[in-house]
């Protein structure tokens, strides 16, 4: 049985690689579970994943592995050329999905979601669909997301199976806390709602993004190309992301598929509804990129209510649940009111990162999650201690509100 001792926040170092820990997490998985599957999106963590397990599986006779991608259709060509060759290769068994799950679409207030390879649009479709793909998955529901479909292959199944992903701590503090709430096996995860034979294993969850980086060179892999012309474009290595630009995250550099790929610029600009605008306006405060003030004379507070009402039904009701559970949580830390500004130094909140949630959408609660990392800044741009912040808890112990 999967142990799961206890919660933690503690950090150990040991003598030895993350790439040598990797590999021994690898030949755990294929001894503990009956089916080890990569999932496998083209980008530069899951390439990292999909290259260990071919090496462990070569070792231990358990060639071809198994690997899941997900064709998120407005892909580009060199991810596309990669993939495929990935999928040729005598070591893999890849099932090329192209079915329409349900993506986020931060390019459009009235339309947050879009979904690839949807038959009722196929004359918008950017590229044609691969003669190989399969595209029907059982118990498959129009509407699903990503975390919903990836245990449907398996359900039903007596088989217990391990998914590889490509995810690492050091990208987000959601991640972190995970990967560090268990003593034993914590990279090993069930997620709730899926079936109970399946698992999400995170092999690589201690890696760097220098680890990722440096592994293709040190150990001659083959990659996807889209990094090459970032690169030479200068965005930072952090930033560039080989999926769909149209999410929360990489829509700044929605502008740059035009630079990149100029061919299929124009598909890509048609096929997502407020495309067109945020290639444009992505890096304006429309979208809350660098966001220094509201507009018209409004305080914060009164700009992100007014924000909310930009919505339509039922996204609106959306947006303002994730927004007041952020205020449940200021709420739950300290008495003090929201400042506008500046965060409060124990909750992380204030007015003006209320509206950035609500501008942004935050339909994955990220924005909202990254509460705790604006409080650990505040303090310590203030010279104060937890313990500092709690005696003043203590001393101002009153109604709240």
């Amino acid at each position: 049985m999967i142990g799961k001792k206890r919660k933690t926040l503690d950090k150990h170092f040991v003598n030895q690689d993350v790439y040598e820990a990797a590999l021994d997490r690898l030949r755990y998985l294929y001894k503990r579970f009956d089916r080890v599957v990569v999932s496998f999106s083209g980008g530069k963590d899951s390439t990292a994943v999909l290259n260990l397990c071919v090496q462990v599986a070569r070792e231990i006779g358990r060639l071809p592995v198994d690997v899941h991608f997900y064709d998120e259709e407005c892909i580009s060509p060199d991810t596309a050329d990669y993939v495929e060759r990935v999928f040729k290769s005598a070591d893999i068994n890849m099932t090329w999905y192209c079915i329409p799950i349900k993506h986020r679409n931060a390019c459009s207030r009235r339309q947050p979601y879009w979904h690839p390879w949807n038959v009722a649009e196929r004359d918008l479709w950017v590229r044609a669909m691969p003669e190989w793909a399969t595209t029907e998955m059982p118990g498959f529901v129009f509407g699903m997301s990503m975390p919903d479909c990836l245990h449907l292959p398996f359900s039903g199944s007596r088989e217990t199976v391990a998914m590889l992903r490509g995810i690492r701590a050091q990208e987000s503090m959601r991640r972190l806390s995970i990967s560090l709430r268990s003593e034993i096996d914590n990279y090993i995860h069930q997620k709730d709602g899926s079936a109970a034979n399946f698992y999400l294993c995170d092999p690589i969850y201690d890696w760097t993004v220098n680890d990722v980086w440096v592994s293709p060179l040190k150990f001659n892999w083959d990659y996807n190309r889209t990094y090459d012309r970032f690169e030479a474009m200068g965005v930072s290595r952090p930033a560039q992301r080989v999926g769909p630009p149209f999410g929360e995250e990489p829509l700044g550099l929605l502008h740059s598929w035009g630079i990149c790929y100029p061919d299929l610029w124009h598909k890509m600009t048609a096929r997502v509804p407020g495309a067109a605008t945020a290639a444009r306006y992505a890096l304006t405060d429309l979208y809350g990129y660098r966001l220094t003030a509201p507009p018209n004379g409004l305080t914060w507070r009164e700009w992100a209510f007014r924000i909310l009402d930009l919505y339509d039904e039922p996204w609106r009701t959306q947006v303002a649940n994730s927004v007041k559970k952020v205020i449940a949580r200021h709420k739950n830390k300290t008495h003090r009111p929201i400042p506008d500004d500046d965060v409060d130094p124990m909750s992380g909140v204030s007015w003006r990162s209320l509206a950035h949630i609500a501008l942004k959408g935050d339909f994955k609660r990220r924005q909202a999650g990254m509460t705790t990392t604006r409080a650990i800044m505040r303090a310590r741009s203030l010279g104060l201690t937890l313990e500092q912040l709690l005696e003043v808890e203590r001393e101002n112990d009153g109604p709240r509100y």
